[in-house]
């Protein structure tokens, strides 16, 4: 009985050691021919196996404008891939008793208030680290996306109340950085840090992160940086960095792929450091990854799982065999990342991109993956490659025929007149909107986020067009108009014009009134 329980035991292992990492000459020309197919600039890549860097390699370059190679060390904003480090700095308060999960937000900041009384009283800690506070997809993200708007953390907090919710309270899951934005307030009134200055030497210090920075301005040493890189109008272009720090606790830490190997191989070492140092307890260390937020699994579903959800920081699911899988996925104007963890195989995956094709990022994350878990070759590129290239064109297609209709309503003879529709629109949260007309066209300018201004183009009677000058946004929209008996505008509220639009540009949320 014991030499069959051995032969079983042999036999299992060899089989488990058969599923070996993809060669690292095929990973070279898959990341190669990803940089091709999706037209992304600039790509590194890491892999860390049982505690040992396998790979760790840039493919491509960081900037068009430079041409410099990409290489392992290059710092990308990781995005919010930063939300799992928020979550860890409150755990780690939770250890010394000066914060529990389910507090009540008021309790640390009195003058929090949501659109529901009652959900204001009810809402903890806990609920803003998991979304599921019942606001839409992105609610608010225009008060710190794009950049070069003039809303702080107090702005955040003081218009959150003006949010109305979609759904009831934690009964969905719907992603929004504003919570994480007002989480990282909790963190700096409880500890008497910023939360820059607690991720960086509370936690990267210790943990050995020697090149990452918890934003983009703390970065001194900007000569092996990316510039970021998105499509505007068909092409691939180069264009500035874009993140307020206002949003740090949701987004903002810059990284570098041999940084976040070590952030990898910390947190599945249970929260220990290199040199034995425990920084979190093995009690919060293991909430850290507990469903919080449930979510649908699809029939179907490429990996096997059954069970999908958002622990405190990290969405969590299963893949082949029951392997628990800890990832997040981040997203900047012009740069994508993605962050996955399988614990029990002690495998951890890191792609850092400078475009923003998150199809680049599944495509060898999940071939990778496959190679550990035995697999066979599924063809990640080619089902993204073809997958995205349709996206691509079916939003193209929708806004050539909004833009064909646009060409022929400036034939319109019921169009309104400037005086009916110029003047000064404002939203309870995002302030004013001007909209304008200066004898040869009108214009859309929002007052606390300058950079979004544009055309405002007729598309009928009642909606217009705005072109945002930037067009590197993607994020052009419709404008529709009410009116009064006089047939003078009222207000406004605005929706996207084709899908590809990045959710954080939420102006479906804003209601605008004519106020002058």
């Amino acid at each position: 009985m014991r030499l069959k329980s051995l032969a079983l035991l042999v036999s299992c292992v060899f089989c488990f050691s058969s599923y070996a990492q993809i060669e690292e000459e095929k990973l070279d020309a898959l990341i190669k021919e990803t940089l091709t197919t999706f037209d992304v600039p600039g790509i590194s890549v890491g892999i860390l196996k049982d505690g040992v860097i396998t790979y760790s390699k840039g493919h491509g370059i960081r900037s068009l404008t430079s041409e410099k190679d990409m290489n392992s060390n290059t710092l990308v904003g990781v995005a919010s891939n930063s939300k799992g480090f928020t979550c860890f700095a409150l755990a780690m308060l939770v250890d010394e008793g000066k914060l529990n999960w389910d507090d009540k937000v008021r309790q640390h900041i009195p003058e929090f208030q949501l659109h529901d009384p009652w959900v204001t009283e009810a809402f903890t800690v806990r609920d803003l680290v998991t979304h599921r506070s019942g606001l839409g997809l992105g609610a608010g993200d225009l008060m710190f996306f794009p950049e070069g708007n003039d809303f702080d953390v107090n702005d955040v907090i003081a218009n959150v109340k003006y949010l109305k919710p979609e759904s009831s309270f934690r009964s969905t899951f719907q992603y929004n950085n504003n919570m994480y934005i007002i989480a990282g307030e909790v963190l700096k009134r409880v500890s008497g840090l910023s939360w820059e200055e607690f991720i960086e030497t509370k936690i990267m210090k210790p943990v050995g992160m020697t090149h990452s920075k918890a934003s983009y301005n703390r970065v001194t040493d900007k000569s092996n940086i990316i510039d970021a890189h998105t499509r505007a109008d068909g092409k691939v272009v180069q264009i500035p960095h874009d993140w307020s720090a206002t949003a740090n606790p949701a987004g903002g830490i810059m990284s570098n792929v041999p940084d976040m190997l070590i952030w990898a191989k910390f947190l599945m070492n249970d929260g220990v450091t290199a040199n034995g140092k425990r920084l979190i307890s093995e009690r919060q260390m293991h909430e850290l990854w507990q469903l919080q937020t449930p979510l649908r699994v699809r029939k179907g579903d490429a990996y096997d799982s059954n069970f999908r959800g958002y622990g405190l920081g990290w969405f969590l699911t299963d893949v082949k065999g029951g392997h628990k899988q800890v990832y997040h996925t981040g997203g900047l104007i012009g740069t994508v990342t993605q962050f996955t963890m399988i614990p029990d195989l002690d495998l951890a995956i890191v792609v850092l991109t400078n475009q923003m094709v998150g199809s680049a990022f599944n495509t060898i994350t999940n071939t990778i993956k496959d190679s550990y878990l035995g697999y066979d070759n599924r063809n990640w590129l080619q089902r993204y490659g073809t997958r995205n290239s349709d996206y691509i064109k079916y939003n193209d297609s929708i806004k050539t025929a909004v833009y064909n209709k646009v060409a022929l309503a400036k034939q319109n003879q019921n169009l309104p007149q400037p005086s009916q529709i110029t003047g000064t629109y404002t939203d309870d949260w995002f302030g004013n909107v001007l909209i304008a007309h200066d004898g040869k066209r009108h214009t859309i300018t929002c007052e606390r986020s300058p950079y979004l201004s544009g055309e405002l183009l007729p598309y009928n009677a009642t909606t217009y067009v705005a072109k945002w000058d930037n067009r590197s946004y993607d994020a052009d929209v419709y404008v529709h108009f009410s009116f009064d008996e006089s047939s003078n505008a009222t207000g406004a509220t605005m929706s996207y014009i084709a899908p590809i639009t990045d959710f954080s540009f939420d102006f479906h949320d804003l209601n605008l009134k004519k106020t002058n």
